[in-house]
């Protein structure tokens, strides 16, 4: 156990500290200011949208792979695109802070839609300086660290910037009261920085675009297609109700696909401009695809099956948990004590059972004992669910649930570290993190209907069922396209 005490490890703690940050005062603390701010439900919500950003940090990951940063160019590649990121979420936060919603709530939505994108970039970086910066026998100590770190950050951005902003006096709306809670939060973006500074940069060699003008194009193209997306899949409304399920389902799925076609026509029309260069096309986006294709050959399509579906049983279960408490009778106070505070530690634990159960007995293992435990976890909810409300219930619960949360998203982190190319750090995982989730959150929209028609029992088995797919998937890729470095 001494190996979480070495000096790369605890760095990923602060780096974690500094990747969590930003997120909960991007969603949840952010929409408690503005309900205070007196803006209507349906304006609040689309504050949401910024969480577009994580779900696209594909799309400019390649930027933070090939272009150079010329400010900071003395860190090194990695260390540089770290501080920029850190600095400009610093930047962000308190360019927030100083805005009021009640008066001028586009200025607001700007400033929240920088930090997440500066957010995402952070993350982009970090996962490379994690997986660059050690081999992957080392991967299960420095994700458990980083899972740690990540989530202190989230109580901390979460339930302190909250419990700050009720010690200063929130129930009546005061602009102030929300600007020292957001310069706080960003000066605490100085654990990010300081630890940037004092840390080493990998030693990868790459190749990178040197041509400032073709930065400046490039990444005007992605926005413009990023914003493209946004815009028409607000403008496509789902004709069909929560009763016809199948039909709304088919039609999400055909209005995402829609609005993905539009970027890639975007993207084409430029390179037909001759705006963008074709070749540098190539190199940044398909290059790191063929490249993973090539290393697994036929089984590559199977790895990016299980990808999409590994998390599927926890996501899917975990949109319904906060609503499933409050109709099953437990109160606000009682759910974020053990849900939000007590829940993030058991999540620790689980992301260091994670990565040491990886390291101890490899990766597939922990891989399939992740899979494993939440599956059987969602079926505590379908007992909680028949039984009557009971406080120590819900502990044993959400106890269990975050635990075995917390492993399973650890021995996933090092399972996708394995499956990166140090070639192409930052763009493969930033491929594979997005592809984690796309599916899971697709289908966890629908999960508020399924409730409806069979029940919250019901519910919670057929969630753990979902999981069983994954661990057949996980079984014979074992056997058959082992993790290669």
């Amino acid at each position: 156990m001494s190996i979480f005490l070495e000096k790369k490890v605890l760095k990923l703690l602060f780096l974690g500290f500094s990747s969590g940050l930003p997120i909960l005062l991007v969603f949840s603390t952010l929409s408690v200011w503005l309900h205070k701010a007196g803006l209507d439900r349906s304006t609040v919500t689309l504050f949401s949208w910024a969480g577009f950003a994580y779900a696209f940090k594909y799309l400019w990951s390649p930027i933070v792979d090939n272009f150079n940063i010329p400010v900071f160019k003395k860190l090194g590649h990695r260390r540089s695109w770290l501080l920029f990121s850190q600095i400009m979420i610093l930047f962000s936060l308190v360019a927030t802070g100083i805005t009021d919603p009640s008066k001028n709530v586009f200025l607001t939505a700007i400033t929240i839609v920088f930090l997440a994108i500066f957010s995402a970039t952070q993350d982009i970086v970090i996962d490379a300086y994690r997986i660059e910066s050690a081999p992957q026998n080392m991967q299960g100590p420095l994700s458990s660290m980083y899972i740690a770190g990540y989530r202190v950050a989230m109580l901390v951005g979460g339930a302190g910037s909250l419990w700050l902003a009720s010690y200063l006096g929130v129930e009546i709306y005061k602009q102030s009261v929300w600007m020292i809670v957001y310069i706080f939060m960003g000066l605490l973006m100085f654990i990010g920085i300081l630890t940037t500074l004092f840390s080493e940069e990998p030693n990868v060699k790459r190749n990178s675009f040197s041509k400032s003008k073709q930065h400046i194009k490039f990444l005007f193209v992605i926005l413009l297609a990023i914003i493209s997306f946004i815009f028409l899949y607000s403008q496509i409304e789902n004709p069909y109700n929560s009763q016809e399920m199948l039909k709304g389902f088919l039609f999400a799925a055909l209005r995402i696909l829609l609005c993905f076609f539009l970027m890639f026509v975007i993207i084409i029309i430029f390179i037909k401009l001759k705006f963008l260069s074709k070749e540098k096309i190539k190199k940044i986006y398909l290059n790191p695809i063929i490249n993973f294709l090539k290393r697994y050959g036929k089984f590559a399509i199977s790895i990016l099956v299980l990808i999409g579906l590994y998390r599927i049983a926890d996501v899917v279960m975990g949109v319904m948990a906060n609503i499933f408490y409050l109709e099953k009778g437990f109160d606000v106070k009682e759910i974020a004590t053990y849900s939000k505070f007590f829940g993030v530690f058991a999540t620790i634990i689980g992301g260091f059972l994670g990565g040491f159960f990886s390291l101890r007995f490899g990766t597939m293992k922990a891989l399939f004992l992740g899979a494993l435990v939440a599956s059987l976890s969602n079926l505590l909810f379908a007992w909680l669910a028949i039984n009557e409300p009971n406080i120590s219930f819900l502990i044993i619960v959400i106890t269990a649930d975050n635990i075995s949360s917390g492993f399973a998203g650890a021995a996933f982190v090092v399972y996708l570290s394995g499956l990166t190319s140090i070639k192409f750090t930052a763009t493969q995982y930033a491929l594979f993190s997005s592809l984690m989730l796309f599916i899971p959150k697709f289908i966890a929209g629908y999960a508020g209907s399924w409730v409806n028609s069979i029940g919250y029992a019901n519910f919670f088995c057929l969630t753990a069922l979902l999981g069983l797919p994954v661990l057949l998937l996980i079984i014979w890729l074992a056997k058959v396209a082992p993790v290669k470095n």
